[in-house]
């Protein structure tokens, strides 16, 4: 284990940046989600980490050890790519065993740990096949075998799951999380699927154009983002987001105006100047009673729905924009030509400013204090 610190690192390729000055710690032990859109400099910083890109200015340490000028073989890292970078003809053992064959062990260590890796990764009966006769998930997991036989200090993950279909990414995230929790390991994982990074990430990092825009657990993150970015990127489907033509501040009250003069009276004062409001598809509903913090929508649309298994999400046009929202059964079912509502969970609304900012929360809840943006 090994805690991974970043100081003010910089990454430019020619004359052109792409990661702007990270200040990051990665905890000893953790499993660190590096989650953002392509282009946005999560693998770039990853192979910073293991020595296969140069650090245009700042400082990489390891366990408190500069490393910025240390050989990629010397640095205690093991990295997992996407493509799994086996050796075709060399059979499962030999591509667990060539790390420690490289460094000279002697055969009777290679067997042991071989076959230890083999038994923890369930490849015992794997071992004397070629890759071509694995499938991608077995793969994926003699590359995992090969890193973890270095003992390392750290392993770094590269958008590991990407080449496999569906269930089997989902086996593999629930192999990667039982490895962790084994070894007790420090891991950085990058990918920009956020399925990945909700279910296995201790902390995740939100990257966007070579920056961090924010650090924290999963739910944390999903629950309390700190930007509009964030806010659209994490969740699926996406948050919704209303344009916000002025607030009207009352004695305990707030009535948001919305697009086209639409009126959505909230119980609490917003403060600031809200320019658009966030609301998750799980915090509105449609319906034909209005309730406490309801919004008419006269006419709208529904342009359809998405099943997914125990839950449905339906997509609506409205006057002011478009909802997403989880529905029942019979919400597709209003009557044409009769009033509709949509209603809001006003302790769970979003405003954010002209700058993309998160300026309340909810019930009065302002931007807390402490969160990493």
């Amino acid at each position: 284990m090994a805690q991974v610190s970043f100081n003010k690192v910089r990454k430019s390729f020619g004359r052109t940046e792409v990661v702007h000055g990270i200040d990051l710690e990665i905890n000893s032990g953790e499993l660190t989600v590096l989650l953002g859109p392509s282009g946005c400099g999560k693998s770039t910083l990853l192979r910073m980490i293991a020595g296969l890109e140069d650090v245009t200015d700042g400082d990489i340490y390891i366990d408190g050890e500069y490393i910025n000028d240390t050989d990629a073989s010397q640095r205690g890292c093991a990295m997992v790519f996407q493509n799994y970078a086996l050796y075709p003809h060399q059979t499962v053992y030999k591509n667990i065993a060539f790390p420690l064959k490289m460094a000279g062990k002697d055969k009777a260590t290679i067997d042991r740990k071989v076959r230890e890796a083999a038994r923890i990764l369930q490849l015992d009966e794997l071992l004397d096949r070629l890759p071509r006769d694995l499938s991608g998930g077995q793969r994926q997991r003699v590359a995992m075998g090969r890193a973890m036989i270095r003992q390392p200090k750290v392993y770094l993950f590269d958008e590991p799951l990407s080449n496999l279909d569906a269930e089997l990414r989902g086996k593999m995230r629930l192999e990667i999380a039982r490895l962790q929790r084994k070894l007790n390991a420090t891991m950085v994982f990058v990918t920009h699927d956020q399925v990945e990074a909700m279910t296995l990430a201790d902390r995740v990092v939100v990257m966007h154009d070579g920056i961090i825009e924010q650090v924290g657990a999963p739910l944390a993150v999903y629950q309390r983002p700190t930007n509009r970015f964030v806010a659209g990127f994490v969740g699926t489907p996406a948050m919704n987001f209303l344009a916000v033509e002025r607030a009207e501040l009352g004695n305990e009250s707030t009535k948001i105006i919305l697009t086209g003069g639409e009126l959505l009276t909230l119980p609490y004062k917003v403060v600031g100047e809200p320019k658009v409001l966030g609301v998750r598809p799980e915090h509105v509903r449609i319906g034909a009673h209005a309730g406490a913090v309801a919004v008419r929508i006269d006419p709208f649309e529904l342009l359809g729905t998405e099943h997914l298994g125990d839950r449905s999400y339906r997509y609506f046009t409205v006057p002011f924009g478009e909802l997403t929202v989880l529905g029942a059964d019979n919400d597709a079912a209003l009557p044409r030509g009769t009033p509709a509502f949509a209603d809001f969970d006003a302790d769970n609304v979003h405003f954010f400013d002209h700058a993309g900012k998160v300026i309340q929360r909810g019930q009065g809840q302002s931007a807390i204090a402490g969160e990493r943006t």
